[in-house]
């Protein structure tokens, strides 16, 4: 039997952004170490995602997004989310406001018609429960609400900080169990073989480790959509090295999904 010194969680977002994504992501967890995943259940390739890792025994996510895409609830009732075509407010918008222009019951509105969805999808309740980034407090608050009124294992951000400026040591309480949190993909020349050996020179004792990933390919939809680019097929490649599956088996870690929280 295998004695395991330290876990660490890998977890990859954005399921559902775009097809080229679904299969960036689709190979990070079918010949990678990927065994939790995040679904963007508004954007029309989710569908597409879903049918590709469905049936994985992985951890599944309602990784909540306003501001890629439609909504699917109404944008008449959400105006303060959606711009003048009834697409949501890019998350260029959100870092360039000078105040948090979200509003507690329009986003209501949006995480519960997304919840809705993902139960339509998978019928079940999402294995854990967070949001796509954007500097929103208000968004985070209610969304921590909603889980906690529907029972749902949330994975907010660490308070009093920012998703892409993460501080050493930041971590999340998700069931009880300290779930420290690096993710640095959206930072100038980022390597994520750089960022996993600052997450392996930092492992702790007294929770687990997560890395955050954002896995794809490339399509003319991400290209046109996303600032997050050429970051994203570094990672697949990352994620499925062989070489880096050996080293995290050396070190006697212990790969684990939101499944083991």
């Amino acid at each position: 039997m295998t004695t395991y010194l330290k876990k660490v969680l890998l977890r990859a977002d954005d399921l559902g952004y775009s097809e080229a994504v679904n299969y960036g992501i689709e190979k990070s967890v079918k010949e990678g170490m990927i065994q939790s995943v995040g679904v963007m259940v508004n954007m029309p390739a989710a569908a597409h995602g879903v049918a590709l890792l469905k049936e994985e025994p992985i951890a599944f996510s309602q990784h909540t997004n306003i501001c890629v895409g439609k909504p699917l609830s109404d944008p008449e009732q959400i105006p303060s989310l959606v711009d003048m075509d009834g697409n949501f407010k890019s998350s260029k918008t959100y870092r360039e406001a000078t105040e948090d222009f979200v509003v507690y019951e329009e986003v209501m509105l949006e995480i519960k018609a997304q919840y809705q969805r993902f139960l339509e999808l998978f019928g079940r309740k999402p294995d854990y429960f967070e949001g796509h980034a954007v500097t929103s407090n208000n968004f985070f608050e209610t969304m921590e609400q909603f889980a906690t009124e529907q029972q749902l294992k949330y994975s907010g951000l660490p308070q009093g900080q920012g998703p892409n400026s993460l501080t050493k040591d930041a971590f999340i309480d998700v069931n009880g169990t300290k779930i420290y949190m690096l993710m640095e993909a959206i930072q100038p020349d980022y390597d994520p073989y750089r960022t996993f050996e600052k997450l392996l020179a930092n492992l702790h004792d007294d929770g687990v480790d997560m890395m955050v990933f954002h896995p794809g390919y490339l399509d003319d939809y991400i290209l046109k959509n996303s600032s997050l680019l050429t970051p994203r097929t570094a990672e697949v490649a990352f994620l499925t090295n062989p070489a880096v599956k050996k080293r995290v088996e050396e070190l006697g870690i212990e790969l684990i999904s939101y499944k083991e929280v």
